[in-house]
């Protein structure tokens, strides 16, 4: 939270904020700005304490850097966009957060980096009738994944486990060299994210023919990562597709290691195998892992990416660092360009700000891939869909860990930065 002053009472941030001297050429790609007029607030909720504290406060800048943005683009209709966020650090403060939104008068929520706070947080804006936004969190939403009011900015974790078994079986499987079938296991912490990506892998096996040696969920705490070490060797794995926090991930693959699991491959997603601090912690153990998650944009390659998009994020790169000294992580591009699609892209083509104004705004807006900031386009999954409020022109890359402590996307072909090792 360095560079950011948050007390714990409601934090309201206006953001009608001058283009100085300090944005430089990447500001000159803003050629409007907002005319005057009362501000419209648009309600967030993020974790800024916590375990999840670190990346919530990050997705929080990058959502309040896209309201500036927009801002300098016209607002919505002349007016300036402001955020005012509630904190919520554990699932059960989410509710209570979407609810002060609520009696503020708040009609549209964005939100909430982490899944255990995300589904709560969703439940409570559809039952109260308001719009939420989530610019970052994969796991399922539960009842609330049906409502007409919710959508999800960033791939699924469904989708993260089909790309991850996708991954192996198109790309790694041909280059091991290995003429018998492969045998499949998912390892993952029982809750609402572990659950998602799990049950998108499982799918993935299942419908390509592939073989599932075992299906291992653990809860949090108190896992036995001995054992479930024993019963991923037990199950004669050779790809084993893990979903996990840091610590249980660090964990599992330790016990890994120390076991001498002779594994072909291992791929994880978003919340431990693409953390910077995952290879720092393992160092050479991690070496030669696999992530399915979202990009980071200090490594995004722009050639695909639109001239727009292009724009927002060499502008979000350079005032990122400028005010914070640090890098664009995954969950500050999330937030930017999440928070870009709604502020720039949806609100305007909303009349006015009620929910169901916002929603069918949502519902008809198409933007191909490459015409947002981190590569993501826009196509929400229609009522009635498997994956309903689903954006199905969301953008996920392959990570691998090719040397101690460096990591590089490796797939799609578009965003690659380095070829896949194989060891």
């Amino acid at each position: 939270m360095d560079g950011i002053v948050m007390p714990r009472t409601v934090v309201a941030i206006s953001l009608v904020l001058a283009m100085g001297a300090a944005a430089g050429a990447a500001g000159s790609a803003l050629h409007h700005s907002v005319q005057g007029g009362a501000p419209i607030v648009i309600g967030a909720v993020y974790p800024t304490g916590g375990g999840q504290g670190p990346g919530g406060t990050e997705e929080f800048r990058g959502a309040a850097m896209a309201a500036e943005y927009a801002n300098h683009a016209g607002g919505w209709q002349g007016r300036p966009i402001e955020l005012h966020l509630e904190h919520a650090d554990s699932w059960d403060a989410a509710p209570f957060a979407v609810e002060r939104l609520a009696n503020r008068g708040i009609t549209v929520v964005v939100g909430s980096y982490g899944s255990t706070i995300s589904r709560p947080a969703a439940e409570m804006a559809s039952r109260l009738g308001l719009v939420f936004w989530e610019t970052g969190a994969v796991g399922q939403l539960g009842m609330a994944a049906s409502s007409p009011l919710v959508f999800r900015f960033a791939p699924t974790g469904e989708s993260l486990g089909r790309a991850a078994v996708a991954f192996v079986r198109e790309q790694l499987a041909p280059r091991l060299r290995v003429r018998r079938r492969l045998r499949y296991t998912v390892a993952y912490v029982d809750d609402v994210y572990g659950r998602a990506v799990a049950g998108g892998a499982q799918e993935e096996i299942r419908t390509s023919g592939l073989i599932l040696a075992a299906a291992l969920p653990y809860a949090l705490p108190g896992a036995d990562y001995v054992d479930l070490a024993g019963r991923i060797a037990q199950a004669r794995t050779d790809v084993l597709v893990v979903a996990a926090y840091l610590d249980d991930a660090v964990a599992m693959r330790r016990a890994l290691v120390l076991a001498k699991v002779p594994l072909l491959a291992g791929i994880g997603t978003s919340s431990s195998y693409c953390h910077m601090v995952f290879g720092e912690i393992l160092g050479p153990d991690a070496v030669g892992l696999f992530a399915s998650d979202k990009p980071d944009g200090d490594v995004l390659r722009t050639d695909a990416l639109s001239a727009d998009a292009v724009a927002a994020l060499q502008w979000v790169r350079q005032e990122y660092r400028r005010r914070y000294g640090q890098g664009v992580s995954a969950p500050v591009l999330e937030g930017f360009a999440g928070g870009l699609a709604l502020f720039r892209y949806v609100l305007p083509n909303a009349q006015t700000l009620t929910p169901e104004a916002v929603a069918r705004a949502a519902g008809q807006i198409r933007l191909p891939p490459g015409a947002l900031p981190n590569g993501s386009g826009l196509f929400f999954a229609p009522s009635g869909h498997s994956d309903a409020g689903a954006n199905l022109n969301a953008t996920s890359v392959i990570w691998e860990w090719v040397r101690p402590k460096t990591r590089a996307v490796v797939w799609p072909p578009a965003f690659s930065t380095h070829p896949i090792v194989v060891r």
